[in-house]
């Protein structure tokens, strides 16, 4: 290959941090779910969301920041994930969508930022990310910081799915 036809341009370049922060993320999930949470998961195909209402119902949503992007994850549980996951993790299957189901997204959502964090921070790139919003309910709506289009990624977890919703300018 000669010097034309080569990239000039690598992920590390500092203008595609959106992109390694999204790769971070997924790396991260799919480390916690095999080695704390002991299930295999299987992630989807990405769409885009067209609306604000969530899929699951109950939501951990967090904002993460550098100087050269910023965005929001988000991780939203149905109840029948939430008990799959609730089982392996805790050793009992919560019941139902109330104060544990929501503490557990909460330090889900945690550790899937933290995780990305440290990824991130291996790359040369850090991040600042903020405390997680829970929210819970059917129907009820993430509402990501900025502007940018929300990716919609469904996961599998045995036969139920969560969600994360990605969402990066």
């Amino acid at each position: 290959m000669d010097k034309a036809t080569q990239p000039t341009e690598t992920l590390n370049d500092g203008k595609h941090v959106d992109i390694l922060m999204i790769h971070a993320l997924l790396e991260s999930l799919l480390t916690i779910f095999s080695t704390m949470v002991n299930l295999r998961i299987q992630p989807g195909i990405p769409v885009p969301k067209q609306d604000k209402i969530a899929k699951g119902e109950v939501t951990g949503l967090m904002g993460m920041e550098t100087e050269q992007a910023k965005g929001s994850v988000a991780l939203s549980f149905t109840l029948p994930a939430i008990r799959k996951i609730s089982a392996k993790l805790i050793g009992e299957e919560i019941g139902v969508i109330g104060d544990e189901a929501r503490d557990m997204t909460g330090e889900l959502t945690n550790m899937l930022v933290g995780g990305a964090k440290r990824i991130m921070a291996e790359k040369g790139f850090e991040f600042d990310m903020q405390s997680p919003q829970l929210l819970m309910g059917k129907g009820h709506e993430i509402m990501h910081r900025y502007p940018g289009q929300t990716v919609l990624l469904p996961i599998k977890v045995e036969k139920e799915e969560f969600y994360m919703e990605l969402n990066f300018i």
